[in-house]
């Protein structure tokens, strides 16, 4: 991934969504959709998300326009984790 960053730029500020799936014994419902915490830029969100504890990150997700071939339109706890790692440098 290091050379794909390298040339990639990431619009921070482009709007973008934290979702939270329900939960059941802090696992997600498959059963169920996903519901919008709050709002805001790529940035605000990715510092929203990396502000819940560590071990309830997995129900949540970031819903954005797709900027490829970094930012998907969800994107996965894992990937929010990558972004943030990244953001400094991009």
């Amino acid at each position: 991934m290091g050379d794909v960053v390298a040339e990639s730029k990431v619009d921070f500020g482009a709007l973008a969504a934290l979702h939270k799936w329900p939960s059941l014994g802090n696992q997600r419902r498959p059963d169920r959709a996903p519901y919008q915490v709050s709002e805001g830029t790529l940035d605000e969100c990715i510092s929203a998300f990396m502000q819940k504890p560590a071990a309830t990150r997995h129900l949540y997700e970031i819903r954005t326009a797709p900027q490829p071939p970094l930012v998907t339109a969800v994107l996965s706890p894992e990937h929010v984790i990558e972004l943030s790692r990244w953001r400094e440098f991009l």
